[in-house]
């Protein structure tokens, strides 16, 4: 079933991979962030990630993961997997 908490957006450019997982006024942030350790603990991957947490604009609450020359595409695997844990169904 598909989670309408989190919405999530997907960018690829040469090497890049990136996803959004914007969760707003929903209390999701945990949830997410225990789906990436998972992750992380069964790829061995290691993606950055980053908060944005403005407090003026808190319905824009996002976590972004990012690989950076990412030659043989593992980022979207991660991503994939990050996707079925959290039961998101399509990207933007």
């Amino acid at each position: 079933m598909e989670n309408p908490k989190i919405k999530a957006h997907f960018r690829m450019e040469e090497r890049y991979e990136g996803l959004q997982l914007v969760y707003g006024l929903n209390d999701e942030k945990q949830t997410i962030l225990d789906a990436i350790e998972k992750v992380k603990n069964q790829t061995g991957l290691n993606p950055d990630i980053f908060e944005n947490n403005d407090p003026k604009h808190p319905e824009k609450r996002a976590i972004y993961l990012e690989f950076h020359d990412d030659y043989d595409r593992e980022g979207g695997e991660f991503f994939e997997e990050i996707l079925k844990i959290l039961h998101v169904e399509k990207c933007n």
